[in-house]
């Protein structure tokens, strides 16, 4: 049966998974990158960029798994891009080029329509105005057997964990506090929602934590 995943995440020592004000400079906020530097030097992240060579280790491993086994993602405005309000125009597509990592329908929540950019690699972008719920109906009917990844940002996965609908959890506990940015778990009762830690696994530059729901 198909799942709904987060994978790769990246979470700072003191909860943090995104920094403060995003743009167009700054795709991760400020300090952002911080605490993504487990995963660039990885074969997995410089292969996606069109480098050789890069660490084969824990976090590579992670790393790869992070992009394998989905039929469809689902992604927050904030992800897709820095663009706030009505669609100026059709220009933006997505911070990753002609050929973006998905390679599968990517759902994008919106209050904005937009008809679907069909781009490299398989990727289409779909934008939803009905909410989470409607996104992951449409997501799952994509995604056929394969599973579903809810992709970011951090707004996004806290709403999927509100409402019960991600099945495993898998963060990269990065050793660095970024002090401001986007909280995580802020609010966020875990275990009254069902879930718990099922496998830590220390890496080169990060601890990769599963948690499950039951």
């Amino acid at each position: 049966m198909s799942k709904v995943r987060v994978a790769g995440f990246s979470v700072s020592l003191d909860g943090f998974s995104a920094g403060i004000e995003q743009s167009l400079q700054d795709p991760l906020g400020k300090r952002g990158p911080d605490i993504f530097q487990w995963y660039f030097p990885t074969r997995t992240f410089r292969t996606m960029v069109g480098k050789e060579g890069g660490t084969t280790g824990v976090d590579d491993r992670y790393g790869a798994a992070s992009m394998q086994g989905f039929g469809a993602f689902i992604l927050g405005r904030n992800m897709f891009g820095p663009i706030r309000g009505e669609w100026p125009d059709d220009d933006w597509k997505g911070w990753w080029g002609p050929n973006p990592p998905y390679h599968a329908p990517t759902f994008v929540l919106t209050h904005y329509p937009r008809e679907p950019i069909v781009m490299e690699g398989g990727t289409t972008f779909h934008f939803v105005t009905e909410g989470i719920e409607a996104a992951l109906e449409q997501a799952k009917a994509a995604a056929g057997s394969l599973d579903v990844k809810i992709g970011g940002g951090v707004s996004t996965v806290r709403q999927y964990l509100e409402i019960g609908a991600i099945d495993t959890l898998h963060l990269a506990v990065s050793p660095v506090v970024l002090g401001q940015g986007e909280a995580l778990f802020a609010g966020l009762d875990l275990p009254a929602l069902g879930y718990s830690v099922t496998k830590h696994e220390a890496g080169e530059l990060a601890t990769h934590v599963t948690l499950t729901k039951t």
